[in-house]
């Protein structure tokens, strides 16, 4: 059984002066059995976060928005992932913002899975189309090749070993007026293993796949409805104890499906 995880992307918001109570304040109202719950603060703010959680919710993850794809060098301003030895557990890797600021590509998305594996962190690895691509038709097209880039010379069992979880950006979907649909985002899953399914991978089945296209409280039960959806990841929404209550919850409401379907 995939597990459902719903972790929160702060991007770059809260400081080290308000992201402990905010961590603490999501924590305390997001107990749902089931459910695997990260967040993802600003470099700065991973320690008071850690702290914060450790007290409120040792349960909640901590994980890092990024990672740099060398292990150590000359890169000023980079974090590496030994630099996150004790501050994350999980780490984001190959979001949409990096790819589109900071043009990186899927060879240098799929070396910095490497270092992530290699500290032990657990990465969710972020693939999706923009606008011109889905109008296109070539959707599953460019989705299939972040997929093929990033995990090129990647062991499947090492990276299922790592708890790999897969989140599914649609780019045209965040910021535009544009929505996607459950069924949008469930067509993509299923495309998403098939194309795992062509790389050999025996277990494409149990790698969890999660929705990341502007989630709220409001919108989140019709993408959890959708089997092959396992949970998100939450930007703007994630800011907010209220949003992520609502959205932890109906996720606590899957999580119990599932485990009662498969007892």
């Amino acid at each position: 059984m995939r597990p459902v995880v719903i972790a929160a992307n702060w991007k770059m918001n809260t400081t080290p002066a308000d992201a402990g109570e905010l961590a603490a304040t999501i924590a305390s109202r997001t107990r749902a059995p089931g459910v695997t719950r990260v967040i993802c603060p600003p470099f700065v703010c991973l320690q008071v976060v850690a702290d914060a959680l450790a007290d409120a919710d040792p349960a909640v993850a901590v994980g890092a928005q990024d990672v740099h794809h060398e292990r150590a060098g000359a890169y000023t301003g980079d974090v590496s992932a030994a630099m996150l030895d004790g501050l994350a557990s999980w780490v984001i890797v190959g979001h949409s913002e990096r790819r589109r600021d900071h043009g990186e590509t899927d060879e240098r998305i799929g070396a910095k899975l490497s270092r992530a594996v290699e500290a032990g962190l657990r990465p969710i690895l972020c693939v999706g189309e923009q606008l011109n691509d889905r109008d296109a038709g070539r959707a599953i097209e460019v989705v299939e090749a972040q997929l093929n880039g990033a995990l090129t010379g990647h062991d499947e069992a090492t990276l299922l070993n790592a708890g790999l979880v897969i989140a599914y950006e649609p780019v045209w979907a965040i910021g535009t007026g544009r929505n996607a649909l459950g069924s949008d985002a469930a067509a993509m899953a299923e495309g998403i293993r098939a194309v795992l399914g062509r790389l050999r991978w025996e277990s494409a089945s149990s790698v969890p796949i999660l929705y990341g296209g502007s989630v709220t409280a409001a919108n989140i039960g019709e993408f959890l409805a959708e089997p092959s959806i396992d949970g998100a990841l939450v930007g703007g929404a994630s800011l907010k104890a209220d949003e992520m209550a609502g959205i932890v919850g109906r996720a606590g409401v899957t999580a119990a499906a599932r485990l009662s379907a498969h007892s």
